[in-house]
């Protein structure tokens, strides 16, 4: 992982779950990672403090990036201190709740789709111009398993919003290929996060560890090594439009 001492990241959604472990592992190879959160202003902060403690360099970029210029906001804030952002990683999202799509709203509708899809796109729309100016970069975005078998109880518009962010992963890999970008997602299947903790029983949660044929439902750190994995020009250079299935072979397409 030496190819990252020289690096500017940003994680968004990097609070807690998967992007506290995505940046605190950037950090611990010599990246100089933009930590972004939304609300949990707490979470963010022990995970700056992780990261210096371990002697790396961080900070933290609050946001809401559903809001017209929360993207720009957070990575104008992230190259003020540390300079062009070599690597992305899009993890912000959530499912928004359980509901029958014949129970949802208008508003919620374009919540859940806004949350998952449209701030992965504003993220890339700001990042990619300054990536062509400096000669490539890389961007990884979190997808879900449930961008393949549709979700789990209720949550058939998270699953498509997934889904849509695994189709833009690809459509834009190839359009910023020639410029030395590459472009790939992480899909992970049952991760043990906070967003389980809101959104599936333990119970439930028993039950999909009990059929998954690792037997177990998977932690934020089996998400790390994919994702540095895409991100490293070393490791993954002739890897882009690739979603990573991370699920313990729960889904094997």
């Amino acid at each position: 992982m030496e190819e990252f001492g020289e690096k500017t990241v940003l994680v968004t959604g990097a609070s807690s779950g998967i992007g506290a472990a995505v940046a605190t592992a950037f950090a611990s190879a010599g990246a100089s990672v933009a930590v972004h959160y939304h609300r949990n202003v707490s979470g963010a902060e022990a995970v700056l403090a992780a990261i210096e403690s371990a002697g790396g360099r961080g900070m933290l970029v609050g946001a809401d990036l559903m809001t017209p210029n929360g993207a720009d906001d957070v990575v104008s804030a992230a190259e003020a201190e540390f300079g062009p952002i070599d690597v992305l990683v899009n993890n912000a999202g959530d499912l928004g709740g359980r509901e029958n799509v014949a129970d949802v709203s208008d508003s919620a509708y374009a919540h859940v789709m806004d949350l998952n899809m449209g701030t992965v796109f504003r993220a890339c729309r700001r990042v990619v111009p300054s990536m062509i100016k400096e000669g490539g970069g890389a961007i990884v975005n979190i997808s879900s398993i449930a961008a393949r078998n549709g979700g789990g109880g209720r949550s058939v518009l998270y699953a498509s919003a997934k889904a849509a962010v695994s189709t833009f992963t690809r459509g834009l890999a190839r359009e910023v290929g020639r410029h030395g970008i590459r472009v790939n997602a992480v899909a992970p299947g049952v991760i043990d996060t906070p967003f389980h903790d809101r959104h599936s029983t333990p119970k439930r949660l028993e039950e999909i560890a009990s059929t998954n044929p690792l037997g177990r439902i998977g932690t934020p750190q089996d998400c790390v090594g994919p994702v540095m994995f895409l991100a490293s020009p070393v490791m993954g250079g002739y890897v882009t439009g690739q979603v990573l299935e991370v699920n313990g072979g729960a889904l094997t397409p």
